[in-house]
């Protein structure tokens, strides 16, 4: 068996059909084919459950009579796999002869984003689901479409107009890092068994907008909760809130803290500086 699934061969189905016959387990004609024993059971109920497999054998008169008794039949399952593999596929939703390919060009000719209108398609029908779209499928249709002057229209209507989907690290991380940061598997160990207090565990409450916004401190040994209201979720105002309310706790009781991958925390360098609290951070995706 290798690493991808391969379709049964005219050869391994005849010998499906023979061991069947012959009252052989799904297991051991797995083994025999060498092949995986799912396999071979989707194999045998696939057709099993195929009710046109009598219709796909006009010369059944000219079988063997073992052959047209027998429970599997390999000429008929080949048939039925021929089938399904060439079998019509499902239409695109924004197939360009439909209504709703009609509606996204509109609205792009009316220099909307796509993620703007997929939230408008939702709004307007927020029950049929084939007429509403993500905007990953609006840009993938535009972009799949062949070279020519309908593709050419459609992506000078978007922002950037870029004749290709750029992705969106393009082999990095455009979004920043956090400067010297020290991770989690560097804390001290007794920041990790709990047996002191005094290592913290922190986390950010935004509010819509980023209006505003709460930090949230944890100590672990106790499990004691403090918040630091914050004028917004800046880094500068994270350094400040955190600052004045780890500057409240004895210097005993403020040795670690730990924090996300939040770019709030940039100044985390400053922020040990005042308080002589050391940072650390979690992985990213791991918190």
């Amino acid at each position: 068996m290798g690493t991808h699934y391969e379709q049964l061969t005219s050869e391994e189905r005849a010998t499906i059909m023979v061991m069947s016959q012959q009252q052989c387990s799904a297991r051991h004609i797995a083994r025999t084919l060498h092949r995986s024993a799912s396999t071979i059971t989707r194999e045998l109920h696939r057709f099993s459950n195929w009710h046109s497999r009598d219709e796909s054998m006009s010369d059944s008169e000219s079988k063997p009579q073992a052959v047209r008794h027998c429970a599997y039949d390999a000429r008929a399952a080949g048939s039925r796999a021929r089938l399904q593999r060439f079998k019509t596929r499902r239409s695109s939703k924004l197939a360009p002869d439909t209504l709703l390919f009609g509606v996204v060009c509109h609205f792009l000719h009316e220099r909307w984003s796509p993620f703007q209108i997929a939230g408008t398609l939702k709004l307007m029908w927020p029950h049929d689901s084939q007429r509403t779209v993500s905007h990953e499928t609006i840009y993938n249709c535009i972009y799949a479409m062949p070279r020519g002057e309908l593709r050419k229209d459609l992506i000078a209507c978007l922002r950037r107009a870029q004749s290709k989907r750029m992705p969106r690290s393009r082999g990095q991380d455009r979004r920043g890092q956090l400067p010297e940061n020290l991770s989690i598997h560097v804390r001290p160990p007794e920041a990790n068994d709990r047996a002191f207090p005094g290592h913290w565990e922190c986390d950010l409450i935004k509010v819509t907008g980023n209006r505003s916004a709460i930090g949230v401190l944890v100590e672990r040994s106790s499990r004691l909760v403090m918040l630091a209201k914050l004028a917004d979720a800046t880094a500068s105002s994270a350094l400040e809130g955190f600052t004045a309310k780890l500057r409240s706790i004895a210097q005993l009781m403020r040795q670690t803290l730990t924090y996300d991958q939040g770019k709030e925390m940039a100044r985390h360098a400053e922020l040990t500086a005042n308080t002589r609290v050391k940072v650390y951070f979690f992985e990213p995706h791991s918190h």
